[in-house]
């Protein structure tokens, strides 16, 4: 057994997958998480897990089982709609007749609440590994020991040997070993919340199908995504002003009067069922302006001290990667820490890939934001999705020049 003291800031998907590896590991652990409970805040819609990594490193918590029991594999299905609703792409019809669009190939990546997500992982692990409502002050060194010491907020100080930052965009930990914080990525979301859509929306739910629904145009989008309990969320993306939400002259106080705005200033030359689809979403709206670090960024490795997931590489959402890439990170990160090497060489070897692997997707990611938001923008992701060569050949040769780059780093 590792004779360390190690702590988990933050009880995100990184963290608690990271702490689920441990456990069953049988290497002592504590996650310290500022909210209060799990119910406390909603943790967001959808998402897939891709095979090589989400997926991967659910086996290795030992909930493939469970989590296939509960996940959507339908939920992969995409539709993608241009601005005057004709529709270039719909999976659903693979799933009303096996004989239809045979090239479709969904179900690999099965979608998942995040919510569903993370009370899976909670489960896993043993309550006592777990502090709720503990919120992180500052961490500092202490060089009579090598040990980094947590202050928190209700003024108890705690040593460790080894602190792993899962704590999100805005993490205290990134700020004991970097001044990198994350700037403005150029998109803000609107994001808007219908329940129970069967019974009280079934055009919205027949327009979103049993996945997703891309309505892609330059400098705006309409995501409408499936999730479980019979709930859709739909994202409405624009390339805005950081201050946007402030300056647009929308009534935010007002959602009704807000979703018309945004509408009549945005969309209101799109098809009808675009421009219902915000309309009728009227169970909640949350703004929120997107995020990033760096493409590239990397830190100067410290004794007792790592990141993983948002902590260490925020992108947006417009490749899929965020969660994925967290719960992979967590993986590589506790095979570190068992490797049987010492401490401070496992984290450099961690670090060492993390980083060609954050560089990767976040290069991966901002291709697909400049992609979605560009002119003509549906076509391009339709051409994407069906993997035709004038959208994957450039995308194959800037993956061959990172891979060859990558070699000299």
């Amino acid at each position: 057994m590792l004779d360390k003291k190690i702590a988990i800031v933050g009880a995100g998907p990184g963290g608690l997958t990271l702490g689920s590896i441990l456990q069953k590991r049988n290497i002592p652990f504590v996650i310290f998480e500022s909210d209060e409970s799990p119910e406390i805040r909603d943790q967001g819609g959808s998402l897939d897990l891709h095979p090589s990594t989400g997926q991967a490193a659910i086996k290795e918590c030992g909930l493939y089982d469970e989590f296939t029991a509960i996940s959507r594999p339908e939920g992969d299905y995409s539709r993608v709609v241009l601005p005057d609703g004709t529709v270039l792409r719909d999976e659903n019809l693979k799933k009303k007749d096996e004989n239809v669009n045979e090239s479709v190939n969904s179900g690999d990546r099965p979608e998942i609440d995040r919510k569903d997500l993370r009370d899976l992982l909670l489960k896993s692990i043993d309550k006592s590994n777990i502090i709720w409502g503990k919120r992180v002050s500052e961490i500092r060194d202490d060089s009579s020991n090598k040990q980094k010491t947590i202050h928190f907020v209700d003024g108890e100080s705690l040593q460790f040997d080894l602190v792993v930052g899962a704590d999100g965009a805005w993490s205290k930990v990134r700020r004991l070993i970097s001044d990198v914080i994350p700037h403005y990525s150029s998109i803000t979301l609107v994001e808007l919340w219908a329940f129970n859509v069967s019974k009280d929306n079934p055009e919205l739910s027949d327009y979103t199908g049993a996945g997703t629904c891309f309505m892609i145009d330059e400098n705006k989008s309409v995501i409408s995504q499936r999730c479980s309990n019979d709930s859709i969320r739909i994202y409405v993306s624009l390339r805005v002003d950081e201050n946007w939400q402030h300056d647009s002259g929308i009534n935010w106080d007002t959602p009704e009067a807000a979703r018309q705005q945004l509408v009549d200033g945005y969309f209101n030359e799109c098809a009808h069922e675009i421009k219902d689809a915000i309309i009728s979403a009227k169970d909640n709206l949350v703004i929120r302006p997107l995020y990033m670090l760096p493409i590239g960024y990397k830190w100067v490795h410290q004794v007792g001290v790592t990141l993983l997931g948002d902590s260490a590489h925020l992108m947006t959402p417009f490749a899929g990667e965020g969660v994925n890439t967290a719960m992979f990170d967590a993986l590589e990160l506790a095979n570190a820490i068992t490797s049987g090497l010492d401490l401070d060489t496992s984290l450099r070897n961690y670090e060492k890939k993390l980083f060609k692997r954050a560089k990767y997707y976040a290069k991966d990611t901002w291709r697909n934001v400049q992609v979605c938001f560009s002119k003509n923008g549906g076509e391009k992701l339709n051409d994407m999705f069906s993997g035709k060569l004038s959208a994957m050949i450039p995308m194959l040769l800037l993956y061959v020049y990172d891979t060859v780059t990558s070699i000299f780093e």
